[in-house]
């Protein structure tokens, strides 16, 4: 077929280019560039509840490790003022003054409950991360070596079946009641052991996915049993670690207000310490925002970082990536 070029305008040159052949250009791939991350949060944003939980999630944390920066709390600034001990939240706005720091009223010591209760949200918080990070790292390290090496194996499941069979709240009871209800006492007591049913776990994920082929074919390069555990077989498990942590953190929280709840716990300000100072408080008329203010903040805490850990556990899951 003849075309008229000087018709369209068109020369020769314009209308066919020359390629020139290259054996490097033809490797390269053209596929776009993949990021598990990226799909990771592709996927978890994909949900709009997620975005709000988050936003929550970042107003607490805000609030809880920006608030106290910003204020001095002093729980004994009004001890000898009896007119500012136990206000409801009208009473002490109108006696104490219209600000933000009485917007829940005040307590036993003329305290202001809302200052309390982010003080105590601090502590609290911040023993759950530490716990949480300890725990979960000792735990996973072990617990995929401990799937790996059969001699391990043995020593490590006499130590599960020892010390797996003692109640954990009966052991952390133990431990505070040895030594000073301190913070530090509070995070060895929560992680000396804390980290063995975490690697109990692992180990079980490890023993179903060692023996795959590419794992099999690593052993025969001679590749070392800790460098298959840390590049084949923890990379696989990531979603199952992000959905560990999820259900860790908020239950150290449960138990560090529980043992305050019953008198073993800190002795700092924290959520636990609140609920169980305000506790002749939860049915007295008007003294209620004592009790209930912790109780709710520590419920919020707890259920949001729940969520928020669960929804990214399955984000991260590479099944969820189809």
């Amino acid at each position: 077929m003849n075309y008229d070029l000087d018709k369209y305008g068109l020369s020769k040159e314009e209308l066919f280019a020359r390629v020139d052949h290259s054996s490097l250009e033809s490797e390269k791939i053209t596929a776009p560039r993949y990021s598990y991350w990226h799909s990771v949060f592709r996927v978890f944003f994909k949900k709009k509840i997620n975005i709000v939980i988050l936003i929550l999630l970042g107003i607490i944390l805000l609030m809880t490790y920006g608030y106290p920066l910003l204020v001095e709390y002093d729980r004994y600034t009004n001890l000898l003022s009896s007119a500012a001990k136990h206000l409801s939240p009208s009473k002490a706005l109108k006696e104490m003054g219209m600000s933000i720091h009485w917007i829940l009223g005040s307590g036993a010591s003329g305290q202001s409950t809302f200052d309390a209760l982010w003080t105590g949200a601090r502590i609290s918080v911040s023993l759950a991360f530490i716990c949480a990070a300890i725990n979960l790292t000792v735990g996973v390290v072990i617990g995929a070596l401990w799937g790996f090496s059969k001699k391990f194996d043995t020593f490590m499941m006499a130590l599960y079946n020892i010390i797996g069979n003692i109640p954990y709240v009966l052991l952390i009871s133990v431990l505070v009641m040895l030594f000073t209800p301190s913070f530090w006492t509070m995070v060895f007591a929560l992680t000396v052991t804390g980290w063995l049913t975490i690697a109990y776990f692992i180990r079980t994920q490890v023993i179903i996915i060692r023996d795959r082929e590419y794992n099999l074919a690593s052993k025969c390069l001679g590749t070392s049993i800790f460098r298959i555990a840390l590049k084949n077989i923890l990379p696989f498990m990531t979603s199952v670690i992000v959905t560990l942590a999820a259900t860790e953190i908020p239950s150290y929280i449960s138990y560090e207000v529980f043992l305050a709840y019953i008198g073993m716990g800190l002795s700092d300000m924290s959520l636990g310490r609140l609920i169980y100072e305000a506790e002749g408080a939860m049915l007295t008329p008007g003294w209620g925002f004592e009790f209930w203010s912790p109780v709710a903040v520590a419920s919020i805490i707890t259920i949001v970082l729940y969520v928020v850990g669960q929804n990214l556990g399955d984000a991260s899951d590479p099944r969820t990536h189809m």
